[in-house]
């Protein structure tokens, strides 16, 4: 078998590789089919003040009721906004209504209840703000959303915090019952923009099911300590842009699942995204289909993995573009999934009853990366990687932290955390790569020691292709 190779020069003086020259097919995605929403209110809409219902807005006492009676009257009256003014506005789980935006103005909190008792018997209806079944809804109005995460926190640690689970209720079980911030379950014509979202105990913005969302001009902050409190997760729904956000957040940022069925045409843009996990990650709750999914132009600094792919439970991945983003990722303590990767593209079963999902047609195109660990691509003997196209890529690597190299990184399950020499560009279990146009440099000498820019495992690798490929050490 042989390699293609077509202006490549390494000044590295090791590189374990294998096999053999490429036909890639990968082509770029663009999310054609994405409707923004917009509002279909039945009736002139109403503006209703939920202080004209008793809300008192001290966060003392709970507004749970009047907040409720608001959002009703609302929707009774054919839709329209619901105004949240300066103050603090303390609940438990309130159900947004068809046809209503919540309006929580500049200077207004919203504050979630810390005790079991503010939200709902199933654990899949514990939020502060939550829509099902609805249509034409929405968030907006300057103020925020707090869940006041930190109540939940039992020992403080810069490690990971260790948080409250409600699992002796018997409505969930392990260490991640809490409740979230924001839902919307089975909707319509979503829009949320122009608010902050902080502080959630667990999971910050979730869509479930929805069609036809829009999440814009907003920002997401959770405690960069905390496990669990992703920013942004899209589960199993359909038509969703996600723009001009800021997440700044402890675990994943942007978060696209599939538990019952498939998500489709998924685009995100010019954002910027802090995270002690992964910036963006598919999964790993991958039963069904991922396909059609476009990220350009967005900034991921100090995060422990940039574009992440967990692909776990049998569900395909396809027609996935990456492009014009720029990465810096280091490590963090090994408790956090992830080494450092500014890419990281598996596929593997979660255990011997998982089925293995397949992965094809990925572009990452004019993406410039810093980080303290290389790019991972693996597949798995029964679900190889395939169609994989790298076009106008910088890689510099460098060490600035404490913490030991050396290890892979494959968990949730499959091989959990294994140990293997660094390399700039890992790859096991592939089928068809294209890299056309990369430049990687070894910044110090924490890494020129790596010596190996390409580690290609034996026998797993076939149709290879490298066109401008370069590597070389500098000192800094």
């Amino acid at each position: 078998m042989t390699i293609s190779f077509h202006s490549f020069s390494i000044q590295s003086s090791t590189i374990i590789f294998i096999l053999c020259s490429i036909i890639i097919q990968s082509e770029s995605y663009t999310s054609s089919s994405i409707r923004l929403p917009r509002s279909q209110s039945r009736s002139p809409p109403v503006t209703i003040f939920v202080t004209e219902y008793g809300a008192t807005g001290d966060g003392v006492h709970y507004d749970t009721g009047p907040i409720q009676s608001a959002i009703d009257a609302c929707s009774l009256a054919g839709g329209g906004r619901v105004v949240f003014p300066p103050g603090n506005y303390l609940t438990a789980t309130v159900f947004l209504k068809s046809r209503v935006v919540l309006e929580v103005q500049k200077n207004a909190t919203v504050l979630g209840g810390t005790r079991l008792e503010d939200y709902p018997a199933e654990q899949s209806r514990w939020y502060v703000v939550v829509a099902e079944d609805t249509e034409d809804v929405g968030i907006t109005g300057g103020g925020e959303i707090n869940g006041q995460g930190l109540e939940f926190v039992v020992k403080f640690d810069e490690r990971k915090n260790v948080m409250v689970s409600w699992n002796q209720t018997g409505a969930c079980t392990g260490d991640e019952c809490r409740p979230r911030l924001v839902g919307f379950i089975r909707s319509k014509n979503v829009r949320v923009w122009n608010i902050r979202l902080i502080e959630p105990a667990y999971w910050c913005l979730h869509l479930v099911q929805c069609d036809n969302t829009y999440i814009h001009d907003m920002s997401i902050y959770g405690d960069f300590n905390t496990p669990n409190n992703d920013g942004i997760d899209i589960d199993d729904s359909n038509n969703t842009v996600i723009t001009r956000c800021t997440i700044n957040t402890g675990d994943d940022a942007i978060c696209p699942k599939t538990y019952e069925g498939p998500l489709y045409n998924l685009t995100a843009t010019d954002s910027w995204i802090r995270t002690k996990s992964s910036a963006i990650k598919f999964g790993s709750a991958s039963w069904f289909e991922f396909k059609g999914l476009l990220f350009d132009n967005i900034t991921i600094v100090d995060s422990h993995r940039g574009l992440g792919l967990q692909i776990r439970d049998g569900g395909d991945v396809s027609d996935i573009t990456f492009s014009n983003i720029n990465i810096t990722t280091r490590y963090y303590d090994p408790s956090w999934w992830g080494r450092a990767e500014p890419i990281y593209v598996t596929t593997c079963p979660r255990d011997n009853t998982s089925k293995t999902g397949s992965i094809s047609n990925l572009l990452f195109v004019n993406i410039t990366a810093t980080s303290e660990n290389g790019i991972f691509l693996s597949g798995s003997k029964s679900g190889k990687l395939r169609n994989l196209k790298f076009l106008n890529v910088n890689l510099n690597y460098k060490r600035w932290t404490s913490y030991a190299d050396g290890l892979v990184d494959y968990r949730p399950g499959c091989q959990g955390l294994v140990n293997r020499s660094s390399a700039g560009v890992m790859m096991e279990h592939i089928e068809g790569l294209e890299v056309e146009n990369v430049n990687m440099r070894w910044l110090g000498d924490r890494v020129r020691r790596w010596n190996n820019p390409l580690e290609f495992k034996p026998s797993t690798v076939d149709n290879i292709s490298f066109l401008n490929f370069h590597s070389g050490s500098y000192n800094q």
